[in-house]
């Protein structure tokens, strides 16, 4: 079982993503928790999934979307530093990336399709590292960030996306 990251693996600002994800074994942990989100979110309708609990929020749509190319993102960081290669990596703007896309023309089953294809990419990624690879960092902005890090970063934003989606919109829809 592979210990959690400590402070000095990561950018502070992950730290709020990191405390998220529950003690155990984080590929485990990845199988799990995305299985749970997937069940929540299945039973949503075209309808609802345009639903957005305030006029300046995303729609869920857009929640599941942003959830799927933060974690393409963090997914190619995570590669990157498990094969040793130290280059800074670059930061992304999600709001410009939510509004460019487009999609809320997307079906929902299609963006929910997306997001289990991604994780199981994620899976398959970590599934074929080595002890020693998971050690390994690359510098995210400007902190070395070590792909256990970022399994842990990948898991804690789905865990807080999942809450917000919990409280904030489920409620609301029928």
């Amino acid at each position: 079982m592979l210990a959690r990251p400590v402070s000095s693996e990561y950018n502070p600002y992950f730290d709020r993503y990191i405390r998220l994800v529950p003690e155990g074994d984080i590929l485990e942990s990845l199988v799990h928790q995305h299985r749970g989100t997937v069940e929540l979110l299945a039973g949503i309708s075209e309808k609802a999934s345009l639903y957005r609990y305030d006029s300046d929020k995303w729609t869920i749509k857009e929640v599941v979307s942003h959830m799927s190319d933060t974690e393409r993102v963090m997914a190619y960081r995570l590669l990157c530093a498990s094969r040793g290669d130290t280059s800074a990596l670059p930061g992304f703007d999600q709001d410009i990336w939510v509004r460019e896309a487009g999609i809320n023309q997307i079906p929902f089953d299609q963006i929910l399709s997306d997001f289990r294809i991604v994780r199981d990419a994620t899976l398959s990624l970590t599934g074929t590292l080595s002890e020693d690879a998971w050690s390994r960092r690359s510098t995210v902005g400007e902190y070395p960030t070590s792909a256990l890090a970022l399994a842990y970063i990948i898991a804690g934003h789905e865990l807080h996306h999942r809450t917000i989606l919990q409280e904030r919109y489920l409620p609301h829809i029928s």
